[in-house]
């Protein structure tokens, strides 16, 4: 008697696709043939320049534009990215959407007094107002701290640069 045996054959999990590595590749793509466009569009230096100012961003947009096409083609491949199990995060929890408002109104106040005030206070005031809103609650050592580095960096960009920073009303004494 004889008996035939059929392989049994284990089902076959449809492989998703990755979206999201694929939109992060386009976007390179995008970004990266703009820059070659907006590279070509500027105008020759002089001849005596041994760097012409199109060949950084030649060198970025080719960057780039690799850079997506071989993200893509891993994508392809099934590459795809590691949960965040390396991350200090619990993905458990929410937004902390009071954190983000205080950091964001900051960034706002920051933006529409530097004209005003100058750079070395509201450098100082983003500083401090920024470790209040991460959990600090030591105000007098954050605005030092803030203060220092706010005129250390109004200093090394108008000084040291050449690029002149607002004064605010700090402009004679700095």
């Amino acid at each position: 008697m004889s008996t035939t045996t059929t392989p049994t054959t284990t089902p076959v999990a449809p492989t998703l696709v990755d979206r999201a590595q694929y939109g992060l590749a386009a976007f390179l793509v995008v970004v990266g043939t703009y820059v070659g466009y907006d590279a070509w569009t500027l105008e020759a230096g002089f001849s005596d320049q041994p760097v012409q100012p199109y060949a950084i961003p030649y060198v970025v947009a080719a960057g780039l534009v690799v850079l997506g096409l071989l993200l893509a083609v891993a994508t392809a491949r099934g590459d795809r990215p590691e949960a965040e199990d390396g991350e200090d995060v619990d993905l458990s929890q929410g937004t902390d959407v009071r954190t983000v408002a205080l950091l964001a109104g900051v960034l706002v106040a920051n933006i529409a007094l530097i004209d005003l005030l100058g750079w070395a206070i509201t450098g100082a005031l983003l500083f401090a107002g920024a470790a209040f809103a991460l959990g600090s609650r030591t105000w007098v050592r954050d605005l030092a701290v803030g203060t220092a580095l706010s005129v250390a960096t109004w200093y090394g960009f108008y000084v040291g640069l050449g690029i002149p920073i607002p004064a605010g009303v700090l402009d004679g004494v700095l």
